[in-house]
């Protein structure tokens, strides 16, 4: 690609990059500028990718396939590395902040056909899938630092899947069963890690909230290994260790962390923590920070 600037010797970009298998994802904030990729360079490079972009802070607009399409927040839009393209980026501060997503063009289930119809066409990140997909993506962004290598390539399929639902609105194409079904799992898993502090959360409760049956949110997560409450649980204890590990929240009681996290009786909550990490809520609390304070000296 090529970029030019009215003013290059102001000119500056950062751009964060995160791959999650063979998904990238680019938080960019750049000054404003154009963006092209020629026929020429086509012919001297084609990774046969497909790229969303949206603008958090500012606008872009994509131009492709005789179309045009200005983007501000909340919408994004499609293009290909296997025509030309032009991006425009305008910010009316210094900067524009932008999230550019790359994944192969063999990931989506959907046919080239039908997705050359959306190239350069805004879609809306305002709300339904469009507004999970944004959300998603965003959040990817801000939260990097916390993922480990292993959740790379899941966070990957879920990209993969929400990307797939979102285009398959817009061109009315069906998606195979399982990509609805991991989409739908995607949304499940979010709404409890964003309810986790309700002590009313239960499979009754969720699956009514995704207008399923328990019996079909059951059916749902038998590839987690485990119950529906058995993971909502494990969930609660994770978020219970983290705070307890943590040395910011070391006046905060034991059970105020446990309640914090849906457990309104102590004593189950204890015996539950030390089911699974071995040693009582307070105990690891304490070695925790110990070694926190230990590495800190050093």
């Amino acid at each position: 690609m090529r970029v030019r600037s009215d003013e290059p010797d102001r000119f500056r970009a950062v751009a964060k990059s995160l791959d999650l298998a063979a998904v990238n994802v680019v938080d960019l904030s750049c000054s404003p500028s154009e963006v092209w990729r020629t026929s020429r360079l086509i012919r001297q490079f084609d990774p046969e990718v497909y790229s969303i972009i949206f603008p958090v802070q500012g606008q872009v607009t994509v131009v492709q396939a005789g179309r045009e399409a200005p983007l501000r927040a909340h919408d994004f839009a499609l293009y290909d590395s296997w025509h030309p393209f032009q991006l425009r980026i305008e910010a009316d501060d210094i900067m524009a902040k932008l999230v550019r997503v790359q994944f192969p063009r063999a990931s989506l289930p959907l046919p080239a056909r039908r997705l050359e119809s959306l190239l350069a066409v805004a879609l809306s990140g305002k709300d339904g899938v469009g507004a999970l997909l944004t959300q998603f993506l965003t959040r990817l962004t801000t939260d990097s630092a916390s993922y480990r290598p292993a959740d790379a390539p899941r966070l990957g399929t879920v990209a993969v899947d929400l990307l797939s639902a979102a285009f398959a609105h817009h061109v009315d194409a069906a998606l195979p069963p399982d990509s609805h079904q991991r989409t739908l799992v995607s949304r499940i898993e979010a709404f409890i890690q964003r309810n986790l502090h309700d002590q009313r959360l239960a499979p009754r409760s969720i699956a009514a909230t995704h207008h399923i049956s328990v019996g079909y949110l059951h059916r749902l997560f038998e590839p987690h290994g485990v119950t529906v409450a058995a993971w909502i649980r494990q969930q609660r204890l994770e978020r219970a260790r983290r705070d307890l590990a943590d040395p910011v929240l070391r006046g905060v009681p034991v059970h105020q962390i446990a309640a914090r996290w849906g457990f309104n009786d102590h004593s189950s909550f204890t015996r539950a923590f030390r089911g699974v990490y071995g040693i009582p809520p307070r105990d690891y609390r304490h070695l925790s920070q110990a070694s926190s304070d230990l590495t800190a000296v050093e």
